[in-house]
C-alpha cells in the first residue's frame, strides 16, 4: 500500500465535506451481441490531487478512521451520477468495501432507492469479505433483494474458499478474476470454471470475465464459459456523460430476479433441514455415523467452509468433529441456537453436508443436497447478527 502523507489524511475531511468523489464508469458487455448490459462505477477522488486514485483515497480514509464515511459517499455518488445521466444503463455495478459492510445505510441512499431507480443495481462483494463478514454479507444480500436489486461475487478464483460460499450467497452475477484469463489452461482455472459453470446452471447466475484486453482474451473468456465481460477491449473508465455505447435494455431481465426473503428464511436449522430430508430417531449409533461422515468431509478439504451452532453440552461432539479439520474457515456461533446442534459443511472439492440435531428429542437430520445444506448455513450465518447494519436499512 502506498505511503499516505499527513496532508493526504487531512484532505479526506475536505473530500467528505464537499462530496469530492466523481465516479468513472466502465462498460460491461454481452460477449455474444457486443451490446453494453451495464456499467461499473469506479470511485475517483479530486482530479490532479494525491487522492485522485482509489488506492490512495481509500488508504487515507482508512488511516483517518473515515473509511465507512468514504465508502458510503462513493455509493451515493455512483447512484446520483447514474440517476442524472441522460441515458442510464440497465444495470449499475457498485463495489462494497469489505471492512465496513455493516455500516448503516445513509438516508440519502435510502431515499434514492426507496423512490425507485431507473436501473437495477448490482452490489459487488469481493471475496476478501467472505472470511471476515459472512453474516453481514448474507444479511445485506437480503436487504438488496428487498428493493429488487442483486449481488455479484467479485474476484472469484483467487481464493478457492469463495467457491464454497457461492451456494450460500447465490449471487446473480459471478465475476471471474482476471488472473484466470491470464492462465486459462492451468488445473486451478479449469476447476474454478467447472465449479462456477455448475453453479450458474443451478441458479441461472450470469458469469462475467474481468480483464478482457485483446481479441484473444475475448475468445478465451468465451471458452471459460463467460456470457458477459469487461476490460479495456470494450472501453476504459470514463465519466458517464462520455459513455456512447449502445445499451441492451433487456439486460436487467437477463439477471435472475430478486428473491426477497431468500437470504433470511424463517425457522431453525433443524426445521429447515427437516423440510428437505428424513428425520431419524437419533440413536447413539446414528449420531456417531453422521458425525464420522462430516469429519471425513472436513478432514479432506482445506477450502471447506464450516458453520456450526453448539451448546456447551455439545462440546465433546464439536471437539471430535474438528479434530482433523484442515479448513481455514470455521465459524462457531457465539449465540447458539437453543436446543439444537447444527453443522453445515460446504466444500468446493469434496462435497457438502449438514447435520441438525434436536437436543430435546435426540432426533436428527443428515443432508447432502447442496441447496438444502446452503439453506442451513444461511440460517446459521444470520444468527451472527447484522451488527450496525440494522440501524438504517429497515427504514422505508
Amino acid at each position: 500500500m502506498p505511503t499516505i502523507h499527513a496532508r493526504g489524511i487531512a484532505a479526506i475531511a475536505d473530500v467528505l465535506r464537499d462530496r469530492m468523489v466523481t465516479p468513472l464508469f466502465q462498460p460491461i458487455v454481452d460477449l455474444s451481441s457486443g451490446l453494453v448490459v451495464g456499467l461499473e462505477a469506479l470511485a475517483r477522488g479530486p482530479a490532479g490531487t494525491e487522492l485522485e486514485f482509489p488506492d490512495r483515497l481509500f488508504a487515507a480514509a482508512r488511516e483517518a478512521g473515515l473509511l465507512a464515511e468514504l465508502d458510503m459517499l462513493c455509493f451515493e455518488r455512483a447512484l446520483e451520477c447514474t440517476v442524472a445521466a441522460s441515458a442510464p444503463p440497465p444495470l449499475l455495478f457498485i463495489n462494497a468495501e469489505p471492512a465496513v459492510l455493516d455500516q448503516p445505510v445513509s438516508s440519502r441512499v435510502i431515499a434514492m432507492v426507496g423512490n425507485g431507480l431507473p436501473f437495477r443495481y448490482i452490489l459487488e462483494y469481493t471475496e476478501r469479505a467472505l472470511p471476515t463478514s459472512p453474516g453481514v454479507l448474507v444479511h445485506l444480500a437480503g436487504i438488496v433483494h428487498q428493493f429488487g436489486n442483486g449481488i455479484a461475487l467479485d474476484d472469484v478464483g483467487v481464493d478457492p474458499m469463495s467457491l464454497a460460499f457461492l451456494p450460500v450467497l447465490e449471487p446473480e452475477v459471478i465475476k471471474l478474476d482476471m488472473s484466470l484469463l491470464r492462465e486459462p489452461d492451468t488445473e486451478h482455472t479449469r476447476s474454478v470454471c467447472t465449479a462456477v459453470a455448475a453453479e450458474a446452471r443451478r441458479t441461472g447466475a450470469v458469469v462475467l470475465a474481468e480483464g478482457i484486453e485483446t481479441e484473444d482474451d475475448l475468445v478465451t473468456a468465451r471458452r471459460m464459459g463467460a456470457r458477459w465481460g469487461q476490460g479495456w477491449l470494450f472501453g476504459r473508465p470514463a465519466p458517464i456523460g462520455q459513455v456512447t455505447h449502445r445499451f441492451d435494455h433487456a439486460a436487467a431481465s437477463r439477471v435472475p430476479p430478486a428473491r426477497p426473503g431468500f437470504h433470511q428464511a424463517r425457522g431453525t436449522p433443524f426445521q429447515v433441514a427437516a423440510s428437505h430430508g428424513p428425520i431419524v430417531s437419533g440413536s447413539a449409533v446414528q449420531l456417531t455415523a453422521a458425525l464420522d461422515r462430516l469429519r471425513k468431509l472436513i478432514a479432506g478439504d482445506p477450502h471447506a467452509v464450516i458453520v456450526m451452532s453448539a451448546a456447551e453440552t455439545d462440546a465433546p461432539a464439536l471437539t471430535g468433529l474438528l479434530a482433523d479439520a484442515t479448513a481455514r474457515s470455521v465459524i462457531v456461533l457465539d449465540d447458539p441456537v437453543p436446543d439444537e446442534f447444527a453443522v453445515a459443511v460446504l466444500g468446493p472439492a469434496h462435497g457438502s453436508a449438514a447435520l441438525c440435531v434436536e437436543s430435546t428429542s435426540g432426533r436428527l437430520v443428515l443432508l447432502d443436497h447442496l441447496p438444502a445444506v446452503a439453506g442451513v448455513a444461511r440460517i446459521l450465518l444470520n444468527r451472527l447478527g447484522p451488527g450496525r447494519l440494522t440501524d438504517g436499512m429497515n427504514q422505508p
